[in-house]
């Protein structure tokens, strides 16, 4: 298997990493950040000139035609960066969305105001009390006529602030925990009755908590079929989980980099830390374990289009190794640098935060420990 990349995602990296080293320079992060809207705007009018928008979105509504791969190469760069854009929630779970389960209608619609740079969605899929259970939904969506009204609460929406459609789950049938009975919506934010509180997130992202209260969708808004949504919402977030690792692999990268540089420049006992043996030890770690995860990255990403229990396990083997390789090589970093590790001013600890949150997102390593365990099993049987 060849797993060098095309020429053309080769241009798409070195296109992108000069533009996030621009864009995303670490002060100017820092100051579009303590903006009130928290992102400099223009930046994502920049990447969808770049193609970046339209790159993995079918030719025939208005994308490049990429694939998963096209996907790893754009998030690793933004890993690098830290780039806060939601190309995540919008490229990656909202054009999968729409691609695997939108009519053609849908399609015309939403993706090529996607691949354009003119649409943004948050996916909210998740609530207080359900965990990382996609299936644990009491949000309902009760027909009314031939559409639904919505009532609920999803859980920190990335990206949401942002937004101008959630795409959202919701219980059309059964209870709160079963499989069957969960639909998928596509909402616009200015609908009546859905109300969102914003707020910061630790690495620097905006989240919402969104409610909807009494919020009257037309059917036009369901993806997919109603009531057999769960598998579709599975496979979106397995997309995601890709991405984010590919994410991860990016910020240690950057990390790892970052402390060997250090290294070479902080002296104790008059001599530079890098000649003490035993801190070259652990960098050679802390490099062993980002090479680990990006070959996990890699595989979650060609395994997209395998079957739904080999798509499941990979995604789950890579967010374990990737969970457990961030904390590893954030804490080593940290450490590497002593106090100032931790501080504002480095950017080391504004890395670890965000390989951190990453852990978080998708489900936790014990999680994907359980979930990749429960298909092993099921399959053995």
């Amino acid at each position: 298997m060849d797993f060098n990349f095309t020429e053309e995602q080769t241009m798409l990296r070195d296109s992108l990493a000069r533009t996030v080293a621009d864009k995303y320079d670490f002060d100017k992060r820092r100051a579009f950040l303590a903006t009130d809207q928290g992102r400099d705007t223009t930046n994502w009018a920049v990447f969808a000139e770049l193609g970046l928008t339209a790159a993995p979105l079918p030719e025939a509504y208005g994308g490049l035609g990429g694939g998963p791969i096209d996907v790893m190469v754009v998030m690793e760069e933004f890993g690098k960066g830290l780039v806060i854009e939601p190309y995540l929630q919008t490229v990656v779970l909202g054009g999968q969305a729409l691609i695997l389960g939108a009519t053609e209608a849908q399609k015309q619609e939403h993706l090529n105001a996607i691949a354009a740079g003119d649409r943004i969605i948050a996916a909210g899929f998740y609530e207080p009390k359900g965990r990382y259970n996609l299936a644990d939904v009491s949000t309902t969506a009760k027909k009314d006529g031939s559409g639904y009204v919505l009532n609920g609460h999803k859980a920190v929406v990335i990206g949401a602030p942002w937004a101008d459609h959630l795409l959202v789950t919701a219980r059309t049938a059964g209870g709160q925990r079963e499989a069957v009975g969960v639909s998928l919506f596509l909402v616009p934010k200015s609908a009546k009755g859905v109300t969102t509180r914003d707020y910061p997130t630790v690495d620097g992202f905006r989240a919402s908590e969104v409610y909807f209260e009494n919020a009257s969708v037309g059917a036009e808004h369901l993806i997919g079929a109603a009531d057999a949504a769960l598998p579709l919402v599975e496979e979106i977030v397995d997309h995601g989980i890709a991405a984010v690792c590919a994410e991860a692999v990016g910020a240690m990268k950057v990390i790892h980099a970052a402390t060997v540089e250090y290294a070479k420049t902080r002296k104790q006992f008059g001599v530079a830390i890098a000649s003490f043996q035993v801190l070259q030890h652990r960098m050679v770690d802390m490099f062993m374990a980002t090479e680990q995860s990006a070959s996990m990255a890699m595989m979650a990403s060609l395994k997209l289009g395998d079957s739904a229990l080999e798509r499941a396990k990979a995604a789950s083997a890579a967010k374990v190794q990737i969970g457990k390789a961030g904390r590893f090589v954030g804490q080593a970093a940290v450490q590497i640098h002593g106090g100032m590790g931790v501080t504002d001013e480095m950017k080391v600890g504004h890395y670890f935060k965000r390989v951190t949150m990453i852990d978080a997102q998708f489900g936790a390593v014990d999680h994907h420990l359980k979930r990749y365990t429960d298909l092993s099993l099921a399959d053995a049987a």
